[in-house]
């Protein structure tokens, strides 16, 4: 079996560069083809085959969210350094493009890229001319041409739903954000949103004036919805709201913890994300559990195949989830 030294006399190179370069250490700074050839040799050489990584350069991390929209929702920060912190693990060198620089930042030699954001039909059209690799996370915009990671929503809210119904509950609001939709500058019915309509209907509890909707997903904008739900109800409050993802559900949770209304006794609350605080807000909120790692490792994967192994058919992935259960709900 061959070692670190064979390649290191193979390529011509020092024992201590070569094994810097395989073990991918990101203080070493050699010039590319260096590193090309210690992969070329250790290739030859099958060193430890399965392990070694060729360098994918020349790939876009486009981050379609503005600094606010990641502020508000810590879910596509973690994305965001999930999607960092494996690229190094791949070998895969990011160039990254934020919806601030435009589209006319993104390099014209890119090889492929990783997309994260709302993208309108022109930008689409855009990313088409220069590259036939990509991976969106989160959503589908172009599943014609173009690969997509994202969790299965609408499977996590008949699940959020039939989890309710079979605790008891008949009278099941819901509060939620909204999708912006890029081309008309219009807001529009989320995925969630939709779903809840037509599951509950299909199960004849569909109560329109328990939905309560407002762009954002927030604590800000749980928060003022909520609060909204509670004057406008009174007592006529549904016993379960199913929210959109954790951070409206923090906010929900202040109002009704405000209001001074009993959780879960008068309404239990559920949710999406399971992010870091959910643990530890009052009283701790049941979530379904979105793998970030997961979702992201199969991003990375999905664009390796499109770039190193050619492949030409686009794949949507969509990614189950784990409710974990907390005192919000009952």
């Amino acid at each position: 079996m061959a070692t670190i030294k064979d390649i290191a006399e193979d390529a011509g190179y020092s024992i201590s560069t070569v094994s810097r370069v395989l073990n991918n250490d990101p203080s070493l700074s050699v010039p590319n083809d260096t590193r090309e050839k210690i992969y070329e040799v250790a290739e030859k050489l099958n060193y430890r085959k399965k392990t070694v990584r060729l360098l994918v350069k020349n790939i876009a991390f486009l981050y379609w969210l503005t600094d606010t929209e990641e502020l508000e929702d810590v879910y596509f920060k973690t994305m965001r350094l999930e999607i960092e912190k494996l690229a190094k693990k791949f070998n895969v060198e990011l160039i990254t493009c934020k919806v601030t620089d435009g589209m006319t930042a993104i390099p014209e030699s890119i090889e492929g890229f990783i997309a994260v954001g709302t993208f309108s039909d022109k930008e689409l059209d855009y990313l088409r001319s220069i590259t036939s690799n990509g991976v969106f996370i989160d959503s589908t915009p172009d599943p014609q041409h173009y690969d997509s990671v994202r969790p299965d929503l609408v499977q996590i809210t008949m699940k959020t739903i039939n989890f309710l119904i079979e605790k008891g509950h008949q009278d099941i609001g819901f509060v939620g954000g909204t999708y912006h939709n890029p081309n008309t500058d219009d807001d529009e019915m989320d995925i969630r949103e939709r779903t809840f309509r037509s599951y509950m209907e299909e199960k004849g509890l569909l109560k329109d004036k328990y939905i309560f909707c407002h762009r954002g997903f927030s604590v800000d904008n749980g928060y003022h919805l909520m609060t909204n739900a509670i004057e406008k109800l009174g007592d006529d409050l549904p016993t379960a709201f199913f929210i959109a993802a954790d951070p409206i559900a923090v906010g929900c949770l202040q109002a009704l913890n405000e209001y001074g209304i009993a959780i879960p006794n008068r309404v239990s609350v559920i949710s999406i994300n399971n992010i870091s605080v959910a643990k530890y807000v009052s009283p701790p909120l049941t979530t379904f559990h979105i793998d970030m790692e997961e979702i992201c490792k199969n991003a990375i994967e999905l664009l390796l195949e499109r770039v190193l192994e050619k492949r030409r058919t686009a794949k949507t992935l969509y990614l189950g989830s784990e409710l974990v259960v907390r005192k919000s709900t009952n």
